[in-house]
């Protein structure tokens, strides 16, 4: 090779296992559940929103969530499948990206901290970023699943906000 030629140096990252992790969605989860609480959102809601929400409704909502995201990281940890991959992403995305979006939104719709910001934008968005591109690079789901499973996770977390916050008024 001579010197003006253009060396072609390939650098690889090694992904993480999707098996393992997914692990970290749970985690963060718990992390953002504390800031939430701490930062008083069940009153921000019904303040900044207008909702009906209070700590009892915060604590049982999010004890359900903690349930069913433990639940599907366990399966999909014990044995990857379409059907437990579509299921983790939808409800995923709507805890962790969809809500993190929400943050960021109501945040600067209403130029007031909507509190569990600061783990949405740090753990949240990070963690989607890696665990979609490991989903995607480890042919756990193809990108059109994963796509359908995004948005699938969008519908449920609209259905979860309007029932939680606003008990499906209109």
């Amino acid at each position: 090779m001579t010197p003006f030629q253009k060396s072609r140096v390939r650098t690889s990252v090694a992904l993480p296992d999707f098996r393992l992790v997914i692990w970290l969605m749970p985690a963060a989860f718990l992390l953002h559940i504390v800031e939430e609480y701490v930062g008083g959102f069940p009153r921000w809601a019904t303040d900044v929103l207008h909702g009906s929400f209070n700590n009892v409704a915060f604590a049982l909502n999010n004890a359900a969530f903690v349930v069913i995201l433990t639940t599907l990281v366990f399966l999909n940890h014990r044995r990857a499948g379409t059907k437990r991959a579509i299921a983790l992403v939808a409800f995923a995305s709507g805890n962790l990206f969809w809500d993190a979006l929400f943050h960021l939104f109501t945040t600067s719709l209403f130029d007031r901290y909507s509190p569990g910001l600061v783990t949405a934008m740090l753990l949240y968005y990070p963690l989607c970023l890696v665990i979609g591109f490991v989903i995607v690079k480890q042919r756990v789901l193809p990108l059109g699943q994963f796509v359908a499973a995004l948005v699938g996770g969008l519908v449920l977390f609209t259905l979860v906000v309007w029932y939680g916050l606003f008990h499906f008024e209109v």
